[in-house]
């Protein structure tokens, strides 16, 4: 039998991060060859991961990173890392690995997890022992007449870009152009709007919430005896308030909701001498 060193065993606890008996049994039951101990360790924690893989991941963070200043021709990642804990959320290496992966998806131009990605969170979820996953990445491509805009909420529990495009190209050099993109990052982040405007909105599913409105008028004991006329009026107004709650473009404005975010694009845009639009956001939260 090899001579087990306390500093071989110590080494391999910081490098895999498996317990001082774990890891001394290891290195006897290799023989004292480190590699050969590493991997069983690996492998031993592996099984365990499969075991708790069915343990729900409703905590974690979100990661954001964009080229540069986000400007014409640039790019932006989203990432959402699955936690079981909010405390592995906050773990240094957890964050580093996030962090890792955020800047490796934008280097490369990823569209989706890698394989590769996927090995190095379970690499870690072995070492700390709790079930974890690259949940989500979402990458965003900003064109020629077009501008991106980041942000994250508090610590990383909801992460938004925002592309918007300009009808002439010098105008999204403009700062206040600039802002405006970085406020409706904010204003994404506070009203999550299921859809950009009208025109997204599925017509199956829309008819689906005129019909619960409906139902629900028609239960409404002072809806009975209306004329259908009045009644189809009011059904009307219904959906309009609904669409105006869910479609960024009617919402009320972060910043004054006074106006509308399609009224401020219209006055941005009237100062700079252009026609402002959003063109696409991301929205993540941690646990959706």
């Amino acid at each position: 039998m090899a001579d087990i060193k306390a500093s071989d065993v110590k080494a391999l606890r910081e490098k895999t991060g498996a317990g001082m008996m774990e890891c001394k049994n290891a290195l006897v039951e290799t023989n004292g060859d480190f590699a050969a101990a590493e991997k069983l360790l690996k492998e031993k924690g592996l099984a365990a991961l499969e075991k708790r893989a069915g343990r729900a991941t409703n905590e974690g963070k979100i990661f954001v990173k964009k080229d540069g200043d986000g400007g014409p021709g640039s790019n932006a990642v989203l990432v959402e890392m699955a936690s079981e804990t909010d405390f592995v959320a906050r773990n240094p290496e957890f964050i580093a690995l996030g962090q890792m992966i955020v800047d490796e998806a934008l280097a490369k131009k990823h569209e989706e997890p890698t394989a590769a990605l996927h090995d190095k969170v379970a690499e870690l979820a072995t070492k700390i022992r709790e079930n974890m996953s690259l949940k989500r990445l979402k990458a965003v491509h900003a064109g020629s007449n077009e501008i991106l805009s980041t942000y994250i909420h508090g610590d990383g529990a909801i992460g938004v870009v925002v592309k918007m495009s300009a009808d002439k190209a010098e105008a999204l050099a403009n700062e206040e152009v600039k802002a405006l993109c970085f406020s409706l990052a904010l204003h994404v982040a506070a009203f999550n709007p299921m859809y950009l405007d009208r025109g997204k909105v599925d017509a199956g599913w829309l008819a689906e919430q005129e019909d619960i409105f409906r139902k629900q008028m028609e239960q409404d004991e002072s809806m009975q005896g209306k004329p259908a006329n009045v009644v189809d009026n009011i059904l009307k107004g219904k959906v309009n308030k609904y669409l105006k709650d869910i479609c960024m473009m009617d919402q009320g404005y972060v910043k004054d909701e006074k106006q509308t975010v399609t009224q401020v694009l219209a006055e941005t845009g009237k100062k700079v001498g252009a026609t402002l639009a959003v063109t696409e956001y991301v929205y993540f939260r941690v646990g959706e």
